[in-house]
């Protein structure tokens, strides 16, 4: 296994899309969401395992989660980066980026979010191989690109151009990024047949995100020079709780990707969901006669179909004539909602934090 490849998990995020399975304690990364016996971020790890070392396996998160990321991953402590903050996307990569290149000036990185799906693991191992190979020998940030199956709304796309990396047909220049469309727009895209998915999933060396952060976010650049000293030694947690608070925050699609002229998106077909909703998830978990997907062992159903229900307890669920549904049963919070109307769930959690306190969320 190559010493030089390293992985960034970034593992920050509240998931409010989630509520009440995910809290602000106990987000919807550390959480066996699908039922398989793995937390998503378990998943994760043992996915990024197959490529690099272990050892160099780092995960970003808030300085709250640190124990959590332990207590889920067999890692030591150092792996841990801590945000003091939370700043979107493009900090959060500079500090490992800078942290990777000061250990390993050859270091090339593969940076994954900590909840995604990916059910062909074969194929996207192969994939990142390939992506890894092309940053070893080239200046060039890569994208994984999906290939879309419907005119989804829920997710950025790329338009890629007929341009390729000279030693790498596969590898598509990037024309284009665009935010989520409408739906008559996402159509448009999708018949093109010159648009993927923007899996959030990237490959670069060190030196050349690094780079990019000093041609592109200068301000975050600066940050970093200054305390890049003090990186990988016991100063290191003092400068980050002191600098990260006042970084600009910003993702790394809009801080750069969508800047810079050297991105290549690699289309990959990895059977891959970002899981971003409940409804999401419902499609992946197994279902009854009736379509139900159940996440507990505890549940009896009467007269009811297509519904998703979840649940961490022992407590017996008994539910009769509900149909499309979402029902999560999580500590002191019962959510009951029509799968049309999850969208909705991120003003709940803000309603019931509003009305009844911060102990919900």
């Amino acid at each position: 296994m190559n010493t030089n490849y390293y992985a960034v998990i970034m593992a920050g995020g509240i998931g409010s899309r989630f509520w009440p399975m995910s809290r602000t304690k106990h987000p919807k990364q550390f959480i066996d969401v699908l039922g398989t016996g793995k937390t998503l971020i378990q998943q994760t790890f043992d996915r990024l395992s197959k490529i690099c070392p272990s050892e160099n396996i780092y995960v970003v998160t808030n300085n709250i989660y640190e124990d959590l990321v332990l207590e889920q991953l067999n890692i030591k402590r150092e792996q841990v980066l801590c945000e003091p903050a939370m700043k979107n996307t493009a900090p959060c990569i500079a500090y490992a980026a800078f942290k990777i290149h000061k250990q390993n000036p050859n270091a090339c990185m593969l940076v994954a979010p900590s909840d995604h799906l990916i059910l062909k693991e074969d194929e996207f191992v192969n994939c990142i191989d390939q992506s890894l190979k092309a940053v070893e020998n080239n200046d060039v940030l890569i994208t994984l690109g999906i290939q879309p199956s419907r005119p989804d709304t829920g997710y950025g796309y790329i338009q890629f151009m007929e341009d390729h990396l000279s030693n790498d047909p596969e590898l598509k220049k990037v024309k284009t990024f665009t935010e989520k469309p409408n739906l008559q727009l996402a159509g448009q895209f999708l018949s093109s047949g010159d648009f993927l998915w923007n899996s959030g999933i990237f490959i670069w060396s060190a030196e050349s995100i690094i780079n990019r952060f000093q041609n592109d976010l200068k301000e975050i650049y600066d940050a970093f020079i200054s305390g890049k000293h003090l990186l990988n030694t016991e100063k290191e947690t003092e400068f980050i709780n002191k600098t990260y608070p006042t970084l600009k925050s910003i993702s790394i699609d809009f801080g750069i990707m969508e800047k810079a002229d050297n991105v290549y998106v690699l289309p990959t077909d990895i059977g891959w969901s970002d899981l971003g909703t409940f409804g999401s998830v419902y499609t992946h978990i197994p279902k009854d006669d009736k379509e139900n997907a159940l996440v507990s062992d505890h549940v009896i159903l009467y007269n009811s179909s297509k519904n998703m229900i979840h649940s961490s307890t022992d407590k017996l669920i008994v539910i009769d004539g509900l149909d499309d549904y979402i029902v999560v049963d999580r500590n002191n919070v019962l959510l009951i909602c029509k799968k049309e109307n999850e969208q909705m769930i991120k003003q709940y959690m803000n309603d019931a934090k509003e009305q009844k306190g911060k102990d919900y969320v």
